[in-house]
């Protein structure tokens, strides 16, 4: 983060927090792929298919945006409409990918709502709808 600009750091700096204060326990911040990423050390379950820890979320500087990737909102449909709806209720506009949320400014997320997100999942329930994904390929 120190190599961006200061208001690009200020942004990434404060969904940041918001993901740290709701984290679950079980999972671990990292640095992977060039982001901030949240997910479960190997110690805890190492059978990925990529040999990486298995990914919750993640936060990034993009050239021309940043990305909120949730893997929550991904998976499970019942949290992408909550997700949709609190965009919606907040007056903001959603711009995502499957799993990737773009956005400017921190203004531009419903920061609550991403927080309850984020908490809403235990470990053992991310490992369960990743197993479940697995099985369905």
């Amino acid at each position: 983060m120190a190599e961006l600009p200061p208001e690009r750091r200020e942004t990434l700096a404060r969904v940041r927090e918001v993901i740290v204060r709701n984290l679950p326990a079980g999972y671990r911040e990292s640095m992977s792929f060039g982001m901030i990423s949240y997910g479960i050390p190997l110690e805890r379950y190492p059978n990925t298919y990529n040999k990486q820890p298995l990914a919750y979320a993640a936060l990034a500087a993009q050239k021309n945006y940043n990305a909120l990737y949730l893997m929550s909102a991904y998976q499970d449909s019942d949290a992408e409409a909550q997700l949709r709806a609190a965009f919606a209720e907040a007056g903001l506009k959603l711009d995502m990918g499957k799993s990737c949320i773009r956005f400017k400014r921190a203004e531009d997320l419903p920061l609550p709502a991403i927080g309850e997100l984020i908490a809403a999942t235990p470990p053992e329930a991310h490992i369960a709808a990743y197993e479940a994904a697995r099985r369905r390929e």
